[in-house]
């Protein structure tokens, strides 16, 4: 198994497991296909596991296992499963209000020669898929399509022409942060599908690894109810080490 491809673990509390997804992975994915929920059930079920393997099960071996919350197969970070069916209906139900906080982090790199703007931004945009593509779209006009996404974010470094960015997206829209950050000329470094590739080349690098981050996630504890705040540090590549120090201080800034 590839390091980078390597789920880790950071707790598991109440019903509720978080892990920090690799980059490159997806969150789901037929049963012969890795993915996050193939990983975390071959870690939770490994004897019904072996058994389906021997067997030649076409579903997914062992018990529940909720999946409320996914990230792009293109992105790392914090992700949190369900354990139990409780755990899954509440942290469904804190998504679909809006309850949860995710906090992103993005290396982004402007196409024109004008520099982003340090003050504190809001990006509010109605957002579409593209029919019969794996891509969503701005509409510039009304289309009762189109879904209403709301980002707030700020700048926390900048070196050598790149922004790194610290975004809060308010809304779960799909592809939101990479659309809406493309659509102002700051594409996401890497996104071959939102800016950084001929359009002949998307289908084979459009699932490569892009310099988006889910670096931290809040929400309720199903049981006491509590806030919980789960974090996953960056990855340890050479596209985000140059960042880490900028990264840090945020952390421990609190900002």
């Amino acid at each position: 198994m590839n390091n980078l491809q390597k789920v880790e673990v950071l707790f598991e509390r109440n019903g509720v497991l978080a892990i920090n997804k690799p980059a490159g992975l997806p969150t789901q994915a037929p049963w012969d296909i890795e993915s996050v929920e193939c990983r975390i059930r071959r870690r939770n079920f490994h004897r019904w596991f072996e058994e389906a393997l021997a067997s030649g099960e076409t579903r997914h071996p062992g018990g529940f296992l909720g999946v409320p919350h996914r990230l792009d197969r293109a992105v790392s970070g914090v992700m949190l499963l369900a354990l139990t069916p409780r755990a899954a209906r509440q942290l469904s139900r804190q998504f679909e209000r809006r309850q949860i906080q995710k906090t992103y982090v993005a290396i982004v790199e402007p196409t024109g020669a004008i520099p982003i703007s340090e003050e504190p931004f809001m990006w509010q945009d109605s957002l579409r898929k593209v029919s019969g593509e794996p891509r969503v779209e701005v509409m510039t006009l009304h289309d009762s399509q189109a879904k209403f996404a709301q980002t707030t974010g700020f700048v926390l470094a900048s070196s050598e022409g790149r922004y790194l960015l610290k975004l809060h997206p308010e809304t779960g829209r799909m592809h939101q942060l990479r659309i809406q950050a493309a659509c102002r000329g700051v594409p996401i470094v890497n996104d071959a599908l939102y800016g950084s590739a001929q359009r002949e080349d998307i289908e084979s690098i459009r699932h490569q690894p892009i310099a988006l981050h889910a670096w931290s996630i809040e929400y309720d504890d199903p049981e006491t109810k509590q806030r919980v705040a789960a974090h996953a540090p960056v990855p340890e590549t050479s596209l985000w080490m140059c960042w880490r120090d900028a990264i840090s201080s945020c952390v421990q800034s609190g900002s």
